[in-house]
């Protein structure tokens, strides 16, 4: 028996000073990683301004080099992007293989976007390359960016027009701040638009973006004759009134026809469905205050889903049709569909049944 415990205490005492060896031996070989030449990035260009109508085209390319070291290792090569500011905090990465690497407007968009930058404007983001070795790390010079992101939102590919003048809603007042302006309906013939509704007595024209005056239309040499110069002469109302404008903006013409003053009309006008909510909850447009036929919700934010128009909060009189944007309804007609959840201005005309839905881009 005591051999047998002598013999136990022989065996601890080897196999404590065979790990004590292995553990000195492992300690000796652990080697110190040095960076022998840090890594570098630069880009064909820092300003960039996305381009959602070419979402697979190159916004912009990366030259780089990865970091060098003292031993032969396996690194991994990533670009990294932050908001300046945050010390790439919330940083996303991009895993790359070799230079030069580069990212598409729809790429940078969305890694822009994801990073809590704003769109429609210039935000400044850094750019650097981090080259992973195992755990350590290490980073190269820094690049700051002025990038301008877009929303994508719907795929939305009218011109629309919108009325100005004293004659109009809107008066003379072009600024983008004018919530007056009341667009003109799109026809199914691209470049012919319509507009019925109450004129008063002055003159008008027709814009493409509400702060702009390019384009413009007004009256050309003629009655009857459209002039898209800067120098075009207001298109007359002698009586104030309803009328019926008719443009057509390739040909460069228009007609103006007084109509009978509408007779029917309504407390509210409302949206209702999933576009704008449920099919419980009425969403009012505001009954223009220069023309009572006229209804308005401006930047309002609808979902993807189905909606339909109805007169005082009541389903005896609704409209609808199975028309995206824009369209005329039809009294009892089907639901209108809407595919993007985005911002929109509604516009809703009870003389004609006529709709339009523009995204607010």
């Amino acid at each position: 028996m005591k051999n047998m415990k002598k013999f136990f205490k022989i065996l601890i005492i080897a196999v404590a000073g065979i790990s004590l060896v292995v553990s000195c031996e492992k300690d000796e070989d652990q080697a110190v990683l040095n960076e022998t030449a840090q890594s570098k990035i630069s880009a064909d260009k820092t300003t960039i301004v996305l381009d959602k109508t070419k979402l697979d085209t190159e916004a912009v390319s990366f030259t780089w080099s990865k970091s060098t070291f003292d031993l032969t290792v396996v690194s991994k090569p990533q670009i990294e992007l932050g908001i300046k500011g945050t010390s790439f905090k919330g940083s996303k990465l991009v895993d790359v293989v070799s230079s030069p690497s580069s990212l598409t407007n729809k790429e940078l968009n969305t890694l822009a976007m994801s990073l809590g930058a704003v769109a429609n404007k210039v935000n400044e983001i850094e750019v650097r390359l981090k080259t992973s070795v195992g755990k350590a790390v290490f980073y190269s010079n820094v690049l700051t960016l002025a990038v301008t992101p877009y929303i994508l939102g719907p795929n939305y590919n009218y011109t629309d027009l919108y009325l100005i003048g004293d004659a109009t809603a809107a008066t003379w007042d072009n600024t983008a701040t004018n919530t007056k302006f009341l667009s003109l309906q799109k026809g199914a013939t691209a470049g012919v638009y319509s507009y019925t509704g109450y004129f008063a007595k002055g003159g008008f024209k027709m814009i493409k973006t509400p702060g702009s005056w390019d384009p413009q239309y007004g009256m050309g040499g003629a009655t009857g004759i459209l002039s898209s110069s800067g120098s075009s002469g207001d298109i007359k109302v002698d009586v104030a009134g309803y009328y019926k404008l008719t443009i057509n903006t390739n040909a460069l013409t228009y007609t103006f026809d007084a109509i009978a003053d509408p007779t029917t009309t309504y407390t509210s006008i409302s949206m209702i469905g999933t576009a704008s909510g449920d099919w419980s909850t009425d969403v009012d447009l505001q009954k223009s205050a220069f023309d009572a036929h006229i209804w308005v919700k401006k930047n309002v934010m609808l979902n993807s889903g189905e909606f339909k128009f109805r007169a005082n909060h009541d389903w005896s009189t609704s409209w609808g049709i199975a028309q995206e944007f824009y369209g005329v309804t039809t009294v009892g007609g089907a639901n209108i569909p809407l595919s993007t959840a985005f911002n929109y201005d509604v516009y809703f005309n009870d003389i004609t049944g006529e709709f339009s839905v523009i995204p607010v881009f």
